[in-house]
């Protein structure tokens, strides 16, 4: 078995004295893992960083073997990106959120926004409006998406300010007024095709609403716990923000 795709590495840990299992998001076949012979050599540990983006080749016996990979580089964004807590922490969040997905289903969506987010992990504020919109995509991916194009109850598609915490849909304002404590305010960034900028407290409002609904469908459901890196990628931002 062979194929050969684009990835971005998530992580990699020690195997045997040389090698490494590297773990990376590939855009044709998904989060997957390898292989890496003489992977802890000073040449290739370089090359093996969280967030590069790199040329792979797959090789195994059999489909479901671990199988090794050939690491070729394009784009090294580790180096750009580690003195960064607001990117250290972004991308160990991110990488969180995919490990959430079954090994080797491709999702090619993410693997592109990853792309976009790795892009912009040394701009704060920035970043955090794409991780927030990442989660939404991972929510999707998951099967428990939010509707927030128009009004759960009146179908509209103007004037959408709120989310329901029960069903994840979409509010006006007209129709959320009598029980707006109740609602989650929609932030502005998150409609579809927005192209509002977000203060620290519109991006605190939207972590809730997206942490409400994995907490309701994936952590509580699985029995885990949300991704310590998430907390501190907010805080993160809220120091880069304060200081700016």
């Amino acid at each position: 078995m062979e194929w050969r795709d684009e990835g971005i590495i998530l992580g990699a840990r020690r195997h045997g004295e040389t090698s490494v299992i590297l773990e990376v998001m590939t855009r044709g076949h998904g989060r997957h893992m390898g292989i890496v012979k003489g992977g802890r050599s000073r040449r290739q540990q370089p090359l093996l960083q969280s967030g590069n983006r790199v040329e792979l080749v797959w090789r195994a016996r059999l489909d479901e073997h671990l199988g090794t990979f050939q690491v070729e580089p394009l784009v090294l964004n580790a180096a750009r990106l580690m003195d960064s807590a607001v990117a250290i922490f972004g991308l160990q969040t991110a990488a969180a959120h995919l490990r959430l997905l079954p090994e080797r289903d491709p999702h090619a969506g993410l693997f592109e926004t990853l792309g976009v987010v790795l892009e912009h992990l040394d701009q704060p504020q920035v970043a955090a409006m794409l991780i927030a919109r990442f989660e939404l995509m991972v929510l999707e991916e998951l099967g428990f998406g939010l509707d927030l194009e128009e009004c759960a109850v009146t179908g509209q598609r103007e004037q959408l300010v709120y989310v329901s915490p029960k069903s994840g849909r979409a509010v006006s304002a007209e129709a959320g007024a009598p029980w707006h404590e109740k609602l989650f305010p929609l932030p502005a960034f998150l409609r579809p095709n927005a192209r509002e900028t977000a203060d620290m407290l519109t991006l605190e409002s939207a972590f809730r609403m997206t942490s409400h609904f994995f907490a309701r469908h994936v952590y509580e459901p699985r029995g885990i716990g949300v991704p310590e890196s998430r907390a501190s990628f907010l805080a993160a931002v809220r120091r880069a923000i304060q200081q700016e």
